[in-house]
């Protein structure tokens, strides 16, 4: 069976006046983006500013309207391919809508080459403030993320610190006008001493170290952790292992999911209670596990003791 061609998808995320049109508009007018290639645009929302088909570098630009979430099928996606043959697609995407909508309904041949989140700096705290869980789900997939019509009297800080809640990785660029960019590069020091003989993981710092252990798990090979969390046995486990967590809250109540590790003890089954709180002191490795799928971090348990439930069950960033 021939294997379809790889078609990739630029996603442009953003509020409603964000700034996409012109952003999308501007990468059309230019050469070095569109190279001859078969682009179909998928509209998801328009604003007051429509673009100007006939200032694009390359005739072959086909624009589709996508008027609801619903619309936004395999089947349809499908029939566009069939309809235009696009040697990429380019989305302007509806800032209501989530963007699972969109990767669920993808056809294979779709692949996901950049994300990329344009956001009016003027708006974008109360949009934060109020619709918490959608800034929070574009915030989360973009590579880049730029808000536009920034000012000197608007703190980086406070941008910042809301991005990287939800993307510890994503570049982040402030626009103060047409001629002035600033690369966001306020560093993140971690809240504990990561080159201290013992890491000691405070109740409020789990959340952290969690998402940094799993993102750059090298860094914490060889060395020990004292952390607090509830252990959980069974579930066809061996009877040396358990998993070791919390819950985490990244956004909202909704996304509240156990993030937990694959932690080695002698004969756990028998000595640790299944959904106990314990503090426990380990190395940490790298190891293939079932639970993980692949090679995650493994934590080697020295000791392990009994503990009293953190003020905060639930972890946050």
């Amino acid at each position: 069976m021939k294997k379809e061609k790889e078609i990739p998808v630029y996603m442009f995320l953003g509020f409603l006046e964000s700034g996409k049109t012109t952003f999308v508009q501007e990468a059309l007018e230019g050469p070095d983006f569109l190279e001859g290639q078969r682009t179909l645009l998928l509209v998801c929302e328009e604003g007051e500013t429509a673009y100007e088909k006939e200032k694009f570098f390359e005739p072959d630009v086909f624009v589709e309207t996508v008027e609801s979430e619903e619309d936004l099928t395999q089947v349809f996606l499908r029939e566009l391919t069939k309809k235009y043959k696009p040697t990429q697609v380019m989305v302007e995407y509806n800032g209501m809508w989530q963007t699972d909508t969109f990767s669920e309904a993808m056809p294979p041949e779709w692949i996901v080459y950049q994300i990329l989140m344009v956001a009016d700096a003027r708006t974008f705290q109360a949009y934060n403030r109020n619709m918490r869980n959608l800034t929070f789900d574009k915030m989360s997939m973009a590579e880049m993320i730029i808000f536009n019509r920034f000012s000197d009297k608007m703190s980086k800080q406070d941008f910042h610190k809301i991005v990287r809640v939800a993307n510890s990785k994503a570049e982040i660029i402030y626009e103060f006008g047409p001629n002035r960019f600033e690369l966001d590069d306020i560093k993140d020091p971690l809240p504990y001493d990561i080159d201290a003989p013992v890491i000691n993981i405070t109740e409020l710092q789990y959340a952290v170290w969690y998402r940094d252990i799993n993102e750059e798990t090298e860094k914490y090979v060889g060395k020990t952790v004292h952390v607090k969390g509830r252990c959980l046995t069974g579930g066809g486990l061996p009877k040396d292992a358990f998993i070791f967590g919390r819950h985490v809250m990244s956004c909202c109540v909704d996304d509240i999911q156990f993030a937990g590790l694959v932690a080695k003890w002698p004969d756990s089954m028998s000595k640790i209670e299944h959904g106990g709180w314990y503090n426990v002191t380990g190395v940490v490795s790298v190891e293939f596990h079932p639970t993980y799928g692949e090679s995650g971090p493994v934590i080697q348990v020295k000791e392990i003791t009994k503990a009293a439930p953190p003020v905060e069950e639930v972890a946050t960033f």
